[in-house]
């Protein structure tokens, strides 16, 4: 670990000690470790791809307003202020740039092989059990009822109507994480998907049947 890696590490997990449980210190923190996991398998500069993964939450649009440029911004200017070259800085903010998942029917960024690694690792950690369970905590914080029969989802086709759409939490399954297992793009995360994306499946087969009074 390099040492701009180790700094970073430190302040971010300082900085979001305190974040609600969908977007904390342990959410960054899995990302990076999956993102290691892929640049093991995959290739790509592990140290670009370390400090994106660290970065890519530093602001994100859903706590900043829906500024999507402030995130790769910041992160930019904090490579610089921890001593690392203006190259290293446009790389990892190049990459921050492009994680964020920004509606259905809005087409993802072309970006390097550690952009897709790192956007694969935020993907993988927003399904499965990990990604259930921050679903709901998101939708708590943000007071969203658990289920509304009669709000169906809305495939969004920009990042604003995305980030501004008032739903119920079930939604957020079929407006976003069920579609990510088609859009990882390195083969290690395409594998983790498919397993996640089961449980998923699974997990929303018994809510539906719970919520029938069914089961």
């Amino acid at each position: 670990m390099s040492e701009i890696v180790t700094l970073l590490k430190d302040k971010i997990k300082n900085k979001f000690s305190d974040q609600e449980g969908s977007h904390d210190w342990q959410h960054i923190e899995r990302v990076y470790n999956l993102a290691v996991l892929i640049q093991s398998k995959e290739g790509g500069d592990k140290e670009v791809i370390e400090l994106a993964a660290l970065l890519h939450d530093i602001s994100d649009h859903k706590y900043n307003g829906g500024d999507f440029d402030a995130g790769w911004k910041v992160a930019k200017q904090m490579i610089l202020d921890h001593g690392g070259s203006s190259a290293l800085a446009q790389k990892v903010s190049d990459v921050v740039k492009v994680v964020s998942f920004k509606g259905a029917l809005v087409q993802d960024e072309n970006t390097t092989l550690e952009g897709k690694i790192v956007r694969d690792a935020d993907r993988l950690d927003a399904i499965g059990a990990i990604g259930i369970a921050r679903t709901f905590a998101y939708g708590g914080s943000k007071n969203q009822a658990l289920y509304l029969e009669n709000v169906s989802p809305v495939l969004h086709d920009s990042k604003e109507a995305y980030f501004h759409s008032k739903t119920h939490t079930i939604n957020h399954f079929y407006e976003k994480l069920l579609l990510l297992k088609d859009r990882m793009e390195t083969t290690t995360a395409k594998e983790l998907a498919k397993i996640r994306h089961d449980r998923m499946v699974n997990f929303l087969s018994n809510f539906m049947s719970e919520t029938r009074c069914e089961s």
